[in-house]
């Protein structure tokens, strides 16, 4: 049991600041006014007066970190998610880009198998299969030999249930509505990206299902006045969200804050699109298959195309508060409440009484001081308990 005393809690869509916060039972069992909510005699305290409490951050997209790779390496799930909470991150979606069907089911494999024991760290919450239905003429950093058209075939075993939680192809392609469709039956979040459709494909999406973009702005046409493409649609279009890289490389910050203007408070989501270099120095690392290289800023393939990020989800967090003049509180829902509404969770994502005690314990600035997973401490930078009953 733990008791934060004099810490300013981030809820949506309030702050409260002289705050409280009581965890018990893995979860958030009062919050309030320090005056409002008592403090159990067994519970360890925290003094946190000057620091911000926060739902910890959900990555709907990460290819990887730490010097491992997803789709290269399935496995390596479960040793990535123990280091994650470093940044906050309290669970994500482990996310596989492009490849081969049998890599798609060797990575459901291990997300089926659970966590190994004793285990301490941020939670797969599913995968995020980004591919192998794109556009070959937006495919990135993806190996156009393993694209394919959308079909039922291809999804064939794609089920939450196995694991798949959200899945990213391009709408524009022959059959892609129908398989939108299919998708969405089986409960099964379906966004768009690596595409080229148009405003007009677009809208067709959204009505067949899609909910979501992929990492707005790359991988699909420029905005542009007289054919304002998927770019506009997304930024336009209630009810449909999207996710974005704000690294200030893979968009510009005046287009981040374009973004936010457009899309604020509930339609953006912070991703990292972050790869297996994420807490590696500068060298050269694997993202599906493809050489990627480093310099410590950016990760391109030897042609100079990006290939995922080097960014931190708390890093984003900060990134968007110096790019738009937003607050920490607006900014922590951007990588907490909105990735949690775009795959429907009930349990984590908010600062409220009854939902899992998944946790960020920041500085005012948006450093990460300590991160909770279900009531338990999994990172704390210092550590965390002054005091132990």
């Amino acid at each position: 049991m733990l008791y934060f005393q004099q810490v300013t809690l981030l809820t949506s869509p309030q702050v409260i600041e002289h705050g409280a916060l009581l965890v018990q039972d893995g979860r958030i069992a009062a919050l309030g006014l320090v005056e409002s909510v008592a403090r159990p005699p067994q519970a360890a305290l925290v003094q946190a007066e000057g620091l911000s409490l926060a739902a910890g951050y959900i990555d709907l997209q990460i290819n990887g970190a730490f010097g491992r790779d997803f789709t290269a390496s399935p496995e390596s799930i479960y040793a990535v998610a123990a280091e994650l909470p470093r940044y906050g991150v309290t669970s994500f979606l482990p996310t596989v880009i492009t490849s081969p069907p049998a890599v798609v089911q060797a990575v459901m494999e291990v997300w089926k198998g659970g966590a190994p024991k004793g285990f301490r760290g941020a939670i797969p919450l599913g995968l995020h299969l980004e591919g192998p239905m794109i556009n070959p003429q937006k495919k990135g950093a993806h190996n156009p030999a393993f694209i394919r058209p959308p079909s039922l075939d291809v999804i064939a075993g794609w089920l939450p249930e196995n694991g798949v939680r959200l899945v990213t192809l391009a709408p524009e392609l022959p059959q892609a509505l129908e398989v939108i469709h299919c998708l969405r039956q089986r409960g099964v979040v379906v966004s768009a990206g690596h595409t080229l459709a148009s405003y007009d494909q677009a809208i067709q999406a959204f009505a067949a299902g899609v909910t979501w973009g992929t990492h707005l702005f790359n991988a699909m046409p420029s905005l542009d006045h007289r054919a304002p493409g998927i770019a506009a649609a997304l930024l336009q279009q209630a009810g449909v969200g999207m996710g974005m890289i704000v690294d200030g490389i893979h968009v510009h910050p005046a287009m981040v804050d374009l973004a936010w203007k457009a899309k604020q408070p509930a339609g953006l989501s912070l991703v990292t699109d972050a790869m297996a270099a994420l807490g590696m120095p500068a060298g050269v690392y694997c993202l599906g298959g493809y050489d990627v290289v480093v310099d410590g800023a950016s990760a391109r393939l030897t042609d100079g195309t990006l290939a995922g990020s080097l960014l931190s989800m708390d890093a984003a967090v900060r990134n968007l508060m110096a790019f738009t003049g937003c607050t920490l509180a607006q900014a922590a829902a951007c990588a907490a409440g909105n990735p949690a509404s775009v795959l429907g969770l009930t349990t984590t994502g908010q600062l409220k009484v009854g939902l899992d005690a998944d946790l960020v314990l920041l500085t005012n600035t948006g450093q990460v001081l300590a991160t909770l997973v279900k009531g338990q401490v999994v990172y704390s930078n210092p550590p965390l308990l002054e005091e132990m009953p």
